[in-house]
């Protein structure tokens, strides 16, 4: 699946997106997993509440199902104006 990182969690792994292969179940399992390859992606995802996630394009919660997701996607929560 293909994960793409938005803002200030983009700025902390460095990169915008990457294809990963994934056992998550759901979005929690594949963070931990994500959090375990390396510093920057503990840092990155240190504070999941200072993070939204987005499953194929629709805001979802941390324990949503991946089962059939083409992407994820991590950002900080956005404001209107």
């Amino acid at each position: 699946m293909d994960v793409l990182y938005f803002a200030w969690v983009r700025e902390r792994i460095g990169i915008p997106k990457e294809k990963v292969e994934t056992e998550a179940k759901t979005v929690a399992e594949l963070v931990e997993e994500l959090k375990a390859r390396e510093e920057r992606y503990a840092v990155a995802f240190s504070d999941l509440s200072a993070l939204r996630v987005a499953v194929d394009q629709e805001l979802t919660e941390f324990d949503a199902s991946l089962d059939g997701v083409r992407e994820v996607a991590f950002f900080p929560p956005m404001t209107g104006g």
